[in-house]
């Protein structure tokens, strides 16, 4: 914006966002974050169905079928690339479900320097999505 403009009030706010993870086999994801994470599928689209949405407490993930994932080889388990970060009321209680109903854990629950409690877990497709108390 140039320096000799006024930014103008804005009415509209902000209100959600849907990460959008992408899978090459949707009934697999689907399987996964319900069996696995406790969400429930939101909608799917298509036959066979190539776009959908998980959701679970008012959080939604948007799934997006590929033919082949846009990443190669372990760079986002290397470069620790999250393809979604969700705040939860009680990380640890979360944690604990998760292992129960074999979460594949990347990371296990962790105190990190700037007092942040989180875990991450890696969907079947390698998406690694970040838990972490609010």
């Amino acid at each position: 914006m140039p320096d000799d403009v006024e930014p103008e009030a804005v009415a509209a706010r902000l209100t959600a966002a849907h990460p959008q993870l992408f899978t090459t086999d949707m009934t697999r994801s689907c399987t996964f974050f319900t069996q696995q994470l406790g969400f429930s599928i939101g909608f799917l689209h298509g036959d066979p169905p190539f776009y959908g949405q998980v959701t679970r407490d008012g959080i939604c993930l948007n799934l997006r079928h590929v033919d082949a994932m846009p990443f190669t080889g372990n760079i986002r388990e290397t470069d620790h690339l999250l393809s979604a970060y969700v705040v939860v009321s009680d990380v640890e209680a979360l944690y604990a479900e998760c292992r129960a109903r074999g979460a594949g854990l990347h990371q296990p629950l962790t105190t990190q320097p700037w007092d942040t409690r989180d875990f991450v877990v890696r969907d079947p497709d390698g998406n690694l999505i970040l838990f972490a108390s609010g």
